[in-house]
């Protein structure tokens, strides 16, 4: 997983609340375990029509937010179904960060997992991102995970609140197999004391 230091890029408006799993990756597209390939697929039924042309009115559609790297979205993102394939999906996609009042904890948890930096703030200081990111191509943010800062377009800057050890995880860059291997000269010891003390095992 890359480590995660600072994100400089267009910010997405998705203010409709309860964005499941199921609406971020539909069912239909789980059946692969590979986390690239995904991105394509991303909000699939809001994204394309029918007949499988873009729908025009979805935001990451528009030609100011085709290259966003940051949602700014409602309440409650990424309920639903538990599936990992929800921030593959959106990682393909080329987003970095998620910005809402909530989220449901599986979700929040895989994006770490992920790469994915999901911010939590109230819904004044959303609301404020929203209005940012209404700006179309000129909707920058910059989230600093160290400073644990975000950066609107106007220079404003908000703080924002995180656990410490997933901070940690994402600055190294450390998933659940990342976190394992920095203990492999620990279990590398272990492995070779039973081979000693019981090789029959």
């Amino acid at each position: 997983m890359e480590k995660f230091k600072t994100v400089t890029g267009v910010a997405a408006p998705m203010p409709l609340i309860n964005i499941d799993t199921d609406m971020i990756i539909p069912k239909q597209y789980l059946k692969t375990i590979k986390r690239s390939g995904l991105g394509v697929h991303a909000f699939a039924e809001m994204r394309y029509n029918e007949d499988g042309t873009e729908n025009p009115d979805f935001i990451l559609n528009q030609a100011g937010y085709r290259n966003a790297s940051i949602i700014v979205a409602g309440d409650n993102f990424g309920c639903g179904s538990s599936r990992e394939h929800a921030p593959w999906a959106i990682g393909d996609l080329g987003i970095k960060v998620v910005i809402s009042t909530s989220f449901a904890d599986i979700f929040y948890g895989n994006c770490f997992k992920n790469g994915i930096l999901p911010i939590v703030l109230p819904q004044e200081q959303v609301d404020l991102l929203m209005d940012d990111a209404h700006r179309g191509a000129n909707a920058t943010l910059t989230i600093d995970l160290e400073k644990q800062e975000i950066t609107g377009p106007d220079g404003g800057m908000i703080k924002f609140e995180l656990d410490s050890f997933k901070k940690h995880c994402l600055l190294e860059g450390l998933d659940d197999i990342g976190q394992t291997m920095q203990k492999e000269s620990k279990i590398t010891a272990f492995e070779e004391q039973m081979q000693t003390s019981v090789p029959w095992i």
